[in-house]
């Protein structure tokens, strides 16, 4: 090899090295680690108490290298944003999971330990300059408004969680904020809160990017409605909740008479599923003629097109698909337009 090619080699060499590390950088600075994406999910799920998705997430952390203490932290701090049944249901959960991944021989990092905090007469003070490290703004004695009107939530405020729980260094004061944030994003209702601890979010380093990123997280772990309220409060652009492909479907079904208990029985299955776990499947409603019930009707809403073509690869779709073939003795497939997409939003709010 020529000395001009070696040189050129060395360059490129060196060029690849620079280039990698600043694309690592960059990660760091302004997108999520796989680690901050599992909190965050593990926090939304648990306000949202969607105990089969927990589970998914819980194992998902613990993957992605999140210690016991960690993962244990977070879900104790949340009984202070979410209420204690959450808390305690998402605690529990985490145990089972746990106890699941030893039985496999799975080993989980414990990390580091966990002290149980000593009631102390100076917690208030200790709990009023965090606050005060994280809003960077100076706290009166007591906290103006809601302080003066109900000292002793105050108190709690300042003395439990923000002294007790917040001493902990198990999480960071940046890793503390996103569980928060991702809480808070996931639950209605909450927009003041939610734009208080962005604000503390972004003093202790939380960029823009990660912040438009937790609204893609909170999308994919809760809804397009909630996600917006943090793209809303950090001026970026809402997402439309309805799509412009949104499919609306109904299906007309006759049911052979000796087969109707047991078809009914698997789309009931089928649809209860598909609900519950496919964020794309907006609605599976199955009903029956009351003068005619081998006459099935379904009333089905995709989020696009791409989650139906989602739903049909399924293997929920796909053992209904499979084991009712026999069962159906003829189907209408009648794909429908709203003609008031903004009802539609509204229909489903009251619902809920």
């Amino acid at each position: 090899m020529g000395r001009r090619n070696f040189i050129t080699s060395i360059l490129i060499f060196v060029l690849a090295i620079v280039s990698t590390n600043m694309k690592a950088q960059e990660k760091t600075v302004d997108s999520l680690t796989l680690q901050q994406q599992s909190l965050i999910s593990i926090s939304s799920q648990t306000a949202s108490g969607n105990i089969e998705q927990l589970k998914v997430q819980l194992n998902e952390g613990l993957n992605t290298g999140l210690t016991i203490n960690e993962i244990k932290e977070a879900l104790v701090q949340l009984y202070a944003y979410c209420g204690f049944p959450k808390s305690l249901n998402a605690i529990n959960t985490f145990k089972t999971v746990l106890d699941e991944r030893k039985a496999k021989g799975i080993v989980d990092k414990e990390g580091r330990e966990i002290i149980v905090p000593i009631p102390s007469a100076e917690n208030y003070e200790k709990g009023r300059k965090t606050l005060e490290t994280l809003t960077k703004i100076p706290q009166a004695k007591p906290a103006p408004g809601f302080g003066e009107f109900a000292p002793r939530i105050d108190v709690f405020l300042k003395e439990h969680l923000f002294a007790d729980i917040f001493s902990s260094d198990v999480l960071s004061y940046q890793q503390r904020e996103l569980v928060t944030i991702a809480a808070l994003a996931t639950m209605p209702g909450v927009e003041g809160q939610l734009q208080s601890h962005i604000n503390m979010g972004k003093n202790t380093g939380v960029t823009e990017n990660q912040l438009i990123a937790i609204a893609t997280l909170i999308e994919k772990n809760s809804t397009r409605t909630q996600a917006n309220t943090v793209r809303k409060i950090i001026g970026q652009p809402v997402l439309p909740i309805i799509e412009e492909d949104m499919m609306i479907r109904i299906s007309e079904i006759e049911i052979v008479p000796e087969f109707l208990k047991e078809y009914q029985a698997i789309l009931t299955e089928e649809a209860k599923i598909s609900v519950k776990i496919e964020p794309g499947v907006l609605a599976i409603f199955p009903m029956v003629q009351k003068e005619n019930p081998n006459q099935i009707r379904i009333i089905e809403i995709y989020a696009n097109k791409a989650a139906y073509q989602s739903h049909l690869t399924t293997p929920h779709f796909q053992h209904y698909k499979t084991s009712t073939l026999k069962m159906v003795k003829a189907l209408q497939l009648i794909d429908m337009s709203s003609l008031d997409s903004g009802m539609m939003a509204e229909i489903f709010k009251k619902l809920n």
